[in-house]
């Protein structure tokens, strides 16, 4: 396998050069992983034609409780990965992904949970004349997300250990340009971790558990980023998404909110005309607003100056039928100071995807 061999040839470099240094306080680790793709659309059902294999090489730089987050969340590590991928299929192509993660550890930090966010490169998309079964990509770019769940032990040997379990790696591109029924590979992985230091330092412990709460706090916020319908060559259209929400901080890391979002989704228009003139039996005129109006509750995790937010939406303004009154939005958000902020997030209806959200806030 040509991409394991490329693992091993980067690990000893780094191994090499961790020699001369003193002390990082991190680990590099490279997994190989074997599994299935899941048939969560049967749209994609010819194109399962394999057992999905690859690599995930990773830098991880641990914590040791220096600031109050490191203590809350038991100490995490965070870092970069990428991963390689075979599909198994000429059609589906490879894949090739850059990702931020974090890990968080339970069970004498023997259990390790990871979270990966990033952008994959795929080398055989969808097209019209040369690709036309690859249903699943319609663009190069996408975005993509894995989860890992394994038993680690690290410094078996010297600096080596060991670390097995189940891999999640999830393909899309959000309806940036159809089609997009995505990928989800469920996978073993097994691999080997190497310490760039002899030692690790102690742990610091002297977090005051004191109860934290913040007075209600005003957000504004607004979206935007392009998409597409789910009719093939349909044009890609700009979007633009205001949003006002009040939050109240519970702890120092939860907070929970409720607001507005109004949408300017410019696809809708192609949409509406697309369908009032090729699907009369669908009853849509043509005139129907492309604007939606949606309430939503939320959650927010605060992880240092990152957070998750998750949100769950409904329509209360809503002209024209596309994929049902409810919506949610995932995704991550960066605080620059205790105003300002920027938002990646993930609009979709149920696990059917509509947009990649770039955004922009203001916490009042």
């Amino acid at each position: 396998m040509k991409y394991w061999l490329t693992g091993l040839i980067i690990s000893l470099g780094l191994f090499l050069f961790s020699q001369e240094k003193v002390t990082s306080d991190s680990y590099f680790d490279l997994n190989y992983f074997g599994g299935n793709i899941a048939l969560h659309n049967n749209d994609i059902l010819h194109l399962i034609t394999g057992h999905p294999e690859g690599v995930i090489f990773s830098w991880n730089k641990k914590t040791f409780g220096d600031d109050a987050w490191e203590q809350r969340y038991n100490y995490p590590d965070y870092g970069v990965s990428f991963i390689y991928q075979d599909l198994k299929n000429y059609v589906l192509g490879n894949n090739y992904g850059l990702y931020a993660h974090y890990n968080f550890y339970f069970f004498k930090r023997h259990l390790m949970l990871r979270l990966g966010q990033g952008i994959a490169y795929n080398t055989n998309p969808y097209d019209k004349i040369d690709n036309h079964k690859n249903v699943a990509f319609g663009s190069h770019l996408l975005s993509s997300t894995y989860v890992m769940l394994n038993y680690k032990k690290q410094r078996l040997f010297n600096r080596i250990g060991f670390q097995t379990g189940l891999s999640l790696v999830h393909y899309s591109n959000a309806n940036v340009k159809a089609p997009n029924t995505s990928v989800n590979t469920i996978a073993l992985n097994i691999g080997l971790n190497y310490d760039l230091d002899s030692d690790d330092r102690d742990f610091i412990d002297d977090l005051e558990k004191e109860k934290y709460t913040e007075r209600i706090k005003y957000n504004l916020a607004f979206r935007s980023g392009i998409n597409q319908s789910d009719v093939i060559g349909s044009g890609q259209f700009p979007f633009y998404i205001l949003s006002t929400y009040a939050d109240k901080r519970l702890s120092h890391i939860s907070a929970i909110q409720f607001g507005v979002d109004v949408f300017f989704s410019n696809f809708l228009k192609e949409l509406i005309y697309y369908q009032s003139v090729s699907f009369p039996e669908l009853d849509v005129t043509g005139d129907e607003d492309y604007k939606r109006v949606g309430l939503f509750a939320g959650h927010e995790l605060f992880i240092n100056r990152m957070s998750i937010e998750t949100q769950f939406g409904y329509y209360v303004y809503y002209p024209f039928d596309f994929e049902g009154r409810t919506y949610i939005r995932i995704g991550l958000k960066r605080y620059f100071g205790n105003k300002f902020f920027g938002a990646m997030t993930l609009k979709s209806h149920g696990a059917k995807a509509e947009a990649v959200e770039f955004g922009v806030g203001v916490r009042l």
